[in-house]
């Protein structure tokens, strides 16, 4: 079964011209010509341009590709094999490139647009960007989120940077607070619950009293934010929750 150059085109998702240019450099010459000098690809033609078409996938230029399959040292199992390790070597790459972008796409949700490595050296390991789904799904339809979101995306590194600058300075005020028994509704406490509430609402979104009483008691209903918070010191999350509780209330009197 032989095939024309049109037929073999369409087969292979390539031009006439690219068949016509590896004939006219000896990479695949056709098996046969018709009686009217067309050429014609057998088979084994096809098998041919099936290995030039994967190497030059690889990036191979046409001599490399030339050398490889013509060298008669080489058995066509020795192929297989090459291919074989070559695409295992891709798709590792392919895996890598496809976790970096999952990675990018996640940044992007919570506004942050940083590379792994600047989140690092931002954040740590505490990852903002890891109940991404979550935080969507619990306060998407809200305008505190769409604030948010609109307010995060315009940051740059640098801005990333303050922000979290003064969270731990923050924290570690406040833990040191809690370590010398200061009482929640002492004024030291409420001021530091104040300070707390207004870096929401310089950085994300305006955050009422009523909206800062609800974060308060998510910080020790979430145990997520509560290990953040114990993490800073025994009774930390609990603290903070009373602490701004009885702030609003002194706002609202």
């Amino acid at each position: 079964m032989h095939y024309s150059v049109g037929q073999v085109a369409g087969f292979a998702a390539v031009t006439v011209r690219t068949l016509h240019h590896y004939d006219a450099i000896g990479l695949l010459v056709p098996s046969e010509r018709s009686h009217a000098g067309h050429r014609r690809y057998g088979d084994a033609d096809l098998d041919r341009l099936q290995q030039i078409l994967f190497y030059r996938e690889l990036g191979f230029p046409l001599d490399e590709v030339a050398a490889l399959l013509d060298d008669p040292d080489v058995d066509p199992r020795v192929h297989l094999r090459r291919r074989h390790d070559l695409l295992t070597a891709r798709i590792e790459q392919l895996r890598k490139m496809a976790a970096a972008v999952e990675r990018a796409l996640e940044a992007r949700k919570m506004g942050i647009d940083l590379t792994p490595e600047e989140r690092f050296e931002v954040f740590g390991d505490q990852d903002p960007g890891r109940y991404a789904d979550e935080a969507e799904e619990r306060w998407g339809g809200t305008e505190a989120y769409a604030e948010s979101r609109r307010r995060t995306a315009r940051y740059t590194k640098e801005d990333w940077k303050r922000a979290q600058a003064q969270v731990d300075d923050w924290n570690g005020r406040y833990a040191a607070l809690v370590a010398a028994g200061e009482p929640a509704a002492g004024e030291r406490a409420m001021d530091l619950a104040e300070e707390h509430r207004r870096h929401i609402g310089r950085w994300y979104y305006p955050c009422s009293y009523e909206m800062h009483t609800c974060l308060g008691d998510m910080y020790v209903a979430d145990e997520r934010f509560t290990a953040y918070y114990e993490a800073l010191g025994a009774g930390v999350a609990e603290h903070l929750c009373a602490a701004i509780h009885a702030n609003a209330a002194r706002h609202r009197t």
